[in-house]
């Protein structure tokens, strides 16, 4: 039985002020980073894993060197792993979206902002990363480091439902266990409140 242990990343300077951010280089702030190390102690004491894959967003690499320095683990970066683009959103405050006259909050996994990416976006790209990953490690635990929109992402494709999937607060962590290509259900074992957007 393998297990993926995925975090979301500390708080972000976009976090801080409610705004989606307009870089992948935005970092975390001093409570991201305090956040970072809690998620990592949790994660000492419940388990043992091998390896922490990190989105390549500065959010989630800070967040990812944080967790596998405290846990003497290596550490590698993955792409596909990146928050959904938030396109002409990018900057702009949290509640715009509710102010998008394309958006339906009964099926927000199909909006997509204007050059930007869908949830469904997302979703068809972490898919198979997330796959491969289960797939090269089917025995070891593994810590990835993502972002509130990733892992949406991820609680769909693992159940099959987009409706209550569990977007974490920040170092929020979920479990997901995997034997022979099969996941099973996510466990939600810190960050029991879901937050009321993704905002990266």
């Amino acid at each position: 039985m393998g297990k993926l242990i995925m975090v979301r990343h500390g708080e972000s300077e976009g976090n801080a002020i409610r705004r989606f951010t307009t870089s992948g280089e935005a970092k975390i702030t001093d409570l991201g980073r305090r956040q970072a190390l809690e998620a990592a102690q949790k994660i000492k004491q419940k388990f043992q894993p091998v390896r922490v894959i990190a989105s390549t967003f500065a959010r989630a690499r800070e967040t990812g060197l944080i967790i596998s320095a405290e846990l003497l683990i290596p550490i590698e970066y993955e792409a596909d792993f990146r928050e959904m683009s938030l396109g002409d959103l990018a900057g702009k405050p949290y509640e715009s979206v509710a102010n998008d006259p394309t958006y339906d909050p009964k099926q927000s996994w199909t909006w997509r902002p204007p050059n930007g990416e869908s949830h469904l976006d997302v979703l068809k790209r972490v898919a198979p990363v997330l796959d491969s990953v289960a797939k090269k490690f089917p025995d070891d635990e593994i810590v990835i480091v993502s972002h509130g929109g990733v892992m949406r992402a991820v609680w769909a494709h693992v159940t099959g439902k987009w409706e209550n999937a569990h977007v974490p607060p920040n170092c929020g962590i979920v479990v997901i266990d995997h034997h022979g290509g099969r996941y099973r259900e996510p466990e939600v074992v810190f960050g029991e409140t879901p937050a009321r957007e993704s905002g990266g």
